[in-house]
């Protein structure tokens, strides 16, 4: 019912920048939020960003200062520009929404994409 296409990752040597973008469609009346999460190989899934309806922003720790995450309304999209690259920031990133459609709310997860940092 809503499906997300996430673009973005690849390969960055340390100190670089990549952008992800994530793109909902389907029949929605309004994001209650939609955002980032991430998941490097043997650890959990983790938060990294999102924005709620409203337009405040949740971003952990461990990338305040170098992630900023932004959305297009116009285009149920947002994204999220990552700087400052270190190897630590290596994982797959998923895009998650929780939307509202009809019936009541939905949530989903992109397909994921891969981030990698190294020299």
């Amino acid at each position: 019912q809503v499906q997300l296409v996430e673009s973005g990752g690849g390969l960055v040597q340390p100190g670089g920048s990549l952008r992800l973008s994530c793109a909902a469609s389907g029949s929605i009346f309004s994001i209650n939020r939609m955002g980032w999460f991430r998941q490097a190989p043997g650890k959990q899934r983790e938060l990294v960003a999102l924005i709620t309806g409203p337009g405040s922003t949740i971003i952990t720790d461990s990338v305040k200062g170098r992630f900023t995450i932004s959305r297009d309304n116009a285009k149920n999209t947002v994204s999220l520009q990552m700087s400052s690259l270190k190897p630590e920031d290596t994982a797959v990133y998923y895009c998650h929404i929780r939307a509202e459609i009809s019936g009541g709310y939905y949530e989903t997860w992109g397909q994921g994409t891969q981030v990698t940092v190294s020299s």
